[in-house]
């Protein structure tokens, strides 16, 4: 039990943070999110899939911003083979949540398998707030359980009652889903760098937003990243010795 409550991060004291309070967490965000599980339904069934094709999208997939990318292009009249590999290209990102979240679970080989399905945005979130693996763990799996169960139960409800709740902009169903993504990450902007990553990334997000299909703005937004690299890199030059 001793590896569950190390610290996440070596050489530095971590205070343990309640169970309850993790799984609060972990079910504020399952069910704030989940909840955009009825916008993607009505969209899905507005684009022409069947329930059954929306549900096994949710079920299999369970990644929101690739399944709207998908039935976005779809609707768009685009070709099925050229939307499914925006979709997939879109949840590439997950493998690189994988990657750390790997490291931060040390879950067992048995596991990960199952684990990995869950990989998405708002577990990697919440995970990588704990201060310890045993509440990253907690969190992980709360969230993962929690927003799995309600995406799925909420995307049925709304492809089958697609015609009667109608525009869900005029609920806001489809900016729970980021809305609650930016405040958990927002406190974890904690360093000058971390921020002077953020805000061109927003910037290029959001300004690219009504010019480029839906999904391709978060990609282009990841290029902030190496853009604030290489100004550091250039002004650590230019500094005398």
């Amino acid at each position: 039990m001793a590896e569950q409550t190390v610290p996440l991060d070596e050489g530095e004291l971590a205070e343990p943070k309640p169970d309850a309070a993790v799984v609060r967490d972990g079910l504020g965000v399952g069910v704030a999110v989940g909840l955009s599980g009825f916008a993607f339904g009505v969209t899905s069934a507005g684009s022409g899939l069947t329930v059954p094709q929306t549900c096994v999208l949710s079920l299999l997939v369970f990644t929101g911003a690739s399944q709207f990318a998908l039935v976005g292009a779809l609707a768009g009249g685009g070709n099925p083979f050229t939307a499914a590999a925006g979709a997939f290209f879109l949840g590439v990102r997950n493998a690189f949540y994988g990657l750390r979240l790997s490291q931060v679970l040390a879950l067992p080989r048995a596991v990960r398998p199952f684990a990995a399905h869950w990989v998405i945005d708002e577990t990697t979130a919440v995970t990588l707030a704990q201060p310890t693996r045993r509440s990253a763990r907690i969190g992980f799996t709360v969230t993962g359980v929690s927003l799995y169960v309600l995406w799925n139960l909420t995307t049925l409800l709304g492809a089958l009652g697609a015609e009667a709740i109608g525009d869900t902009d005029a609920w806001g169903l489809d900016a729970a889903g980021p809305a609650v993504f930016l405040a958990l990450l927002a406190p974890m902007l904690r360093t000058t760098r971390e921020r002077a990553v953020a805000a061109p990334a927003v910037a290029l997000g959001l300004g690219l937003l009504p010019v480029l299909p839906g999904g391709v703005p978060v990609l282009v937004a990841a290029l902030a990243a190496p853009m604030v690299l290489y100004v550091e890199g250039r002004t650590v030059r230019r500094e005398p010795r």
